[in-house]
């Protein structure tokens, strides 16, 4: 019988989130190589040079990937001779494991968690509770996957109860295209299909931890070896989802998603539970063994394994703008597509913000700072270390704001707005109305980001810890003009033109 000391699994899960919140898992980083290597769109190229080297250079200073850094998740196979030498319940073991790793004084980790999420969303400040899933097999050892995931690629996750006559493949490509950029592409798809409908979104959950190895099967295919059907629609849908010519950040490109992974269930005869669920840019999870001797031992990955890919500004193809002195007329000149380094102060705010600026202008309060003529950028950043002006700080998705973009650009003085993904019809109408513009920062390259601001303090809502508003003063940070002043959106025009180009699955007219 094996026995698991308390102190060996609280330590293996605490080192388990330190280790995944900087290095990515070999098997995607490199997947996302070969990608950038056959990338044709520019701006998909550019979207991923910039998440490859953000990769590295977390990898290098052991510093988040993402400033989302994650709802903590762990599936653990307990081996029914283990015996557990505790004090406290597996759960507890857990969460004193993340509470050790998001709370780590060399790399600190952003606590996303809220309580009581229905009434006061109360951030809980260590990142607990982990949702956990067990299960008792044979054997005697624990089998371990930690994951962090993201809210962003979280907030995409489909789920249909499909009559059995229905098209899987049909419902997954209309699907797709609804989840817009929030969930970072180019990333992996992980599908449930059967059982009930927690299983099934329990399934698509698992199948994501998988290792990528789409190009295994693609060479089993090629060898004409018999494939299973779950083979065959992995195969199918990889094809036809990289063919809806979404991209990189929802740009447009040729890669959308790296793998498809697939997990099934029986069901019963009168359903077909379907779950979809998205892994991003982020993708964060790792695999151990404890057999009763000891913590696990993660090895180092080699950083000459890492794709070598350095993004750089671009001072020939990219606009200088200074923030200082931003006007409405040249915001309204900016053209969609084109790329700009910004320079200057700028301020930040998310939902929390948003949400108590709208409470104090309903009732005649006056606001903290003077948003006239400013830029706002939608982050939530990472606790700064050591030198750092700032933590990692990568946009969050810009879709959230949406419903108080009138607000801020009427009522505020607002001019502009920087985030991750697409814009709703809400917010583009509002941007187009007041001549605003949009810029989307690269989801994924949160660390990247952050070496271009030089300096942060907070200026407003500070009992709102990261989602305080900031002050921001940067220097060449990269963005996009994702939406222009006449309400152009690339993230519409982008799909649509290589979706287009791929040509393998007709153009739908808008």
């Amino acid at each position: 019988m094996t026995t698991i000391h308390q102190e060996h699994f609280v330590q293996s899960i605490a080192d388990a989130f330190q280790f995944i919140s900087y290095y990515h898992p070999l098997d995607y980083i490199q997947a996302l190589g070969e990608a950038y290597e056959r990338e044709e769109s520019p701006a998909a190229r550019d979207a991923i040079a910039q998440i490859l080297t953000n990769s590295r250079m977390s990898a290098e200073g052991h510093r988040p990937i993402c400033q989302d850094t994650g709802i903590a998740l762990v599936f653990l196979k307990v081996g029914m001779n283990v015996r557990w030498e505790s004090t406290l319940s597996v759960q507890e073991m857990v969460d004193e494991g993340v509470r050790r790793a998001y709370g780590d004084a060399d790399n600190p980790l952003r606590a996303s968690v809220l309580a009581d999420p229905a009434g006061a969303r109360k951030n809980t400040k260590d990142n607990t509770p982990a949702v956990v899933h067990f299960e008792i097999v044979a054997g005697d050892g624990v089998e371990v996957i930690c994951a962090a995931k993201g809210g962003g690629s979280e907030a995409k996750a489909k789920f249909a109860m499909l009559n059995p006559s229905d098209d899987i493949v049909e419902w997954i490509l209309k699907t797709v295209p609804t989840m817009g950029a929030g969930w970072c592409p180019p990333g992996i798809l992980g599908i449930g299909i059967g059982g009930t409908p927690e299983k099934a979104m329990l399934l698509a959950k698992e199948a994501i931890m998988a290792p990528v190895d789409i190009h295994l099967l693609k060479a089993k295919s090629a060898r004409g070896e018999k494939l299973i059907r779950t083979e065959q629609l992995r195969l199918e849908l990889y094809e036809k989802v990289n063919a809806l010519g979404i991209g990189a950040q929802g740009l447009g490109g040729l890669t959308t998603v790296l793998d498809v992974k697939i997990l099934d269930y029986p069901t019963h005869a009168a359903n077909l539970p379907v779950a979809l669920i998205p892994n991003c840019a982020a993708t964060r999870h790792v695999h151990f063994h404890l057999d009763g001797s000891g913590p696990a031992v993660l090895p180092t990955p080699s950083l000459e394994d890492w794709p070598k890919v350095t993004w750089q500004p671009n001072t020939k193809t990219s606009t200088r703008v200074n923030l200082d002195t931003l006007t409405k007329a040249e915001v309204a000149a900016w053209k969609p597509g084109q790329t700009l380094l910004l320079n200057g102060k700028m301020l930040t705010g998310r939902d929390a913000a948003h949400k108590r600026i709208a409470d104090m202008l309903g009732k005649g309060e006056k606001l903290p700072v003077d948003f006239t003529n400013r830029v706002i950028y939608y982050v939530g950043p990472v606790d700064p270390v050591r030198d750092e002006a700032v933590g990692p700080a990568g946009p969050t998705t810009a879709t959230r704001m949406d419903k108080f973009t009138r607000m801020m650009l009427e009522q505020t003085g607002l001019i502009s707005m920087i985030g991750k993904s697409e814009r709703g019809p809400t917010a583009i109408a509002a941007i187009k109305d007041n001549k605003s513009a949009y810029l989307m920062a690269v989801g994924g390259a949160a660390y990247l980001v952050s070496k271009a601001i030089k300096s942060a303090k907070v200026v407003g809502f500070a009992d709102l810890g990261m989602e305080a508003i900031y002050e921001f003063e940067v220097q060449d940070m990269p963005v996009t003009v994702a939406v222009d002043s006449a309400g152009t959106s690339v993230h519409t025009t982008g799909p649509k033109e290589w979706q287009a180009k791929i040509g393998k699955i007709p153009v739908v007219a808008a």
